[in-house]
């Protein structure tokens, strides 16, 4: 069964399962669904807390000897496994596979992975889990939805912002939702419950932005110029290296056969290895701004 992060509160309300399985890109809500998770746990007398990391030593006996341990008071126990890699090799694999065919009682499992691609989605041992358990998927929400997001945040302080205050902060935070928490923090801590307004947002939120690659390349697939323009800002101030960022453009230009812009960052490229003058920087903007007014 797979449930989304949001749905997870309600669920907790009931009979927890024996098992759980988080994985995505995001910690803040991989954090706070484990969080959810362990408190539901107490509150449903499993009293007792193991935790496993997996690391290159770990011995995947370890698993049952934890489910085994059964506690002397007759305690119901929660296994904690942290699998920081996503890859529990050959034995772990296997390991899991059994342990999903009878998992012990009184106990309650939760498994915490990092961001699941798609052939790891596909691995026995993962469908497993998902197939014997409840699987939440913690992917951090893109930015047309990040406004909504938070949104939702605000309301569980008893705070409202309007549109365009709800953007403002998500253009601020894009691609870091742990900054995003805290900002939205901040402003239960700067200002009393109700409406907030664009200068009171604008005036307490600091640009936590964390641009990558893909972002520029959304961006220009999306042909949002404005987007590309403060991505690569963002790039800049991170130092992020040239040679990827101009392989972003370069690509978007081979997909749509854009001569002069491949021309363009041929250009770019000898200025990169000192062959010609110029601001590399400047000239990647130049480039971006071309590819995303170009159909």
């Amino acid at each position: 069964m797979q449930l989304r992060p949001e749905q997870l509160a309600a669920h907790l309300e009931k009979p927890l399962q024996p098992l759980y399985v988080l994985h995505g890109d995001d910690p803040l809500l991989t954090i706070e669904a484990g969080d959810l998770l362990r408190a539901a746990a107490r509150r449903q007398g499993f009293d007792e807390r193991s935790v496993l990391v997996v690391t290159p030593t770990f011995r995947w006996e370890e698993l049952y000897y934890a489910a085994g341990n059964l506690s002397l008071f007759g305690g119901r126990t929660l296994i904690d496994l942290r699998m920081p890699t996503g890859k529990p090799g050959r034995d772990g694999g296997e390991a899991l596979q059994r342990y999903c065919k009878a998992p012990p009682a009184d106990t309650l499992t939760l498994i915490t992975l990092p961001e699941m691609d798609w052939r790891a989605k596909k691995a026995a041992w993962f469908a497993a889990l998902v197939n014997a358990g409840i699987a939440i998927e913690c992917l951090a929400p893109a930015l047309p939805q990040l406004p909504q997001w938070i949104a939702n945040r605000l309301k569980t302080q008893q705070q409202s912002a309007p549109p365009p205050a709800l953007e403002f902060i998500a253009l601020h935070v894009e691609g870091n939702l742990l900054a995003a928490h805290q900002e939205i923090q901040k402003l239960g801590l700067l200002y009393p419950a109700g409406a907030l307004t664009l200068q009171q947002v604008s005036m307490a939120v600091l640009n936590v932005a964390r641009y990558d690659i893909d972002d520029l390349r959304t961006a220009l697939q999306a042909k949002d110029t404005a987007r590309a323009a403060r991505t690569l800002e963002g790039l800049r101030a991170e130092d992020a290296p040239l040679p990827l960022v101009l392989w972003a453009l370069t690509m978007e230009a081979r997909t749509r056969a854009l001569r002069p812009a491949l021309l363009q960052a041929a250009r770019i490229d000898r200025i990169i290895k000192g062959l010609a003058s110029g601001d590399r920087w400047d000239e990647c903007l130049q480039l971006a701004l071309r590819l995303t007014r170009t159909a």
